[in-house]
């Protein structure tokens, strides 16, 4: 398990005693995936919040040290030279892996060329936006018609990929103030025309028992919450709670990822460090640590 902190990244030998092996050290990273097929790690991190590519390959070299070949490359590459990005996500559509990017004032749409280009290339961009998005989304209408989805503080927008047009989807006009966007969950078996909308502490299916800092949508299609005294499991299609485990103590928890049947999540600790945990999710929606 790759996994990172406030001021680097590491990878967590989970088949032995354990053992932890640093990767990067002195970089702060805000968000990465780990896409296996691709050999690549994508990242925002740094002071700047670049988009980053790191190879697989080249991070296995420095544990196992096994091939001067790939140990000479240099083990990154940056994705169209973006700096201050918010926000991205990694969706497939057929055989076309799209990254959409969020920035301060803007959404960049990538496409990933296989070889030779072995790289994410430019598709379309989106500049000079009513609202600053905050989180990003795509979805494919009906297996026909590109959307991106991005939230922002007013809230909850949409962009016509081949027009260009942007337009709102809900803006919650019964909070005063700005809101706080969480998630953007495109509903399975639906087309892409269905969404799940998380903003503060309730959202337009679930109410929380506590405002979460997190919250993520599971392949079991339940919406999991991390609030700062409990992680609530909630169905997707009705909201009901299925599932809660309280803290110990009061701490503020990030989804990390899901794997398998596991959730993977850290927990900020004073001073700027970090733990992770992971939680095992049974058939009866019961928490095993």
């Amino acid at each position: 398990m790759i996994g990172e902190t406030l001021s680097g990244l590491w990878l967590l030998d989970r088949s032995g005693q354990g053992k932890v092996y640093s990767l990067i050290g002195r970089r702060r990273f805000q968000q990465m995936d780990v896409l296996e097929g691709l050999n690549v790690l994508i990242t925002i991190s740094g002071k700047k919040n670049k988009l980053r590519l790191y190879y697989l390959s080249w991070l296995r070299n420095k544990i196992l040290r096994n091939d001067p070949e790939v140990e000479k490359r240099q083990g990154w590459s940056s994705v169209g030279e973006l700096e201050g990005c918010v926000h991205y996500k990694v969706v497939r559509y057929e055989k076309i892996k799209f990254l959409v990017v969020a920035l301060k004032n803007a959404v960049e749409v990538y496409a990933w060329a296989p070889k030779p280009y072995h790289k994410f290339m430019a598709f379309k961009s989106f500049r000079a936006l009513p609202q600053k998005p905050l989180s990003v989304d795509l979805t494919v209408e009906e297996g026909q018609r590109l959307k991106v989805i991005y939230g922002s503080v007013s809230g909850f927008h949409a962009i016509d990929v081949d027009s260009g047009t942007p337009y709102d989807l809900y803006l919650p006009t019964h909070i005063q103030g700005s809101i706080r966007p969480h998630a953007i969950v495109l509903l399975p078996q639906t087309l892409g025309t269905e969404l799940l909308v998380c903003y503060e502490d309730e959202d337009t299916v679930l109410q929380w028992g506590e405002m979460p800092a997190s919250v993520a949508y599971l392949q079991s299609n339940q919406v999991m919450g991390w609030g700062e005294k409990a992680i609530e499991l909630r169905s997707a299609k009705t909201g009901n709670l299925e599932g809660v485990f309280m803290h110990k103590k009061a701490q503020k928890l990030k989804f990390l990822c899901e794997r398998n049947d596991k959730v993977f999540f850290a927990s900020v600790l004073s001073g700027g460090s970090s733990q992770i945990y992971f939680m095992t999710l049974g058939h009866n929606s019961l928490f095993n640590w």
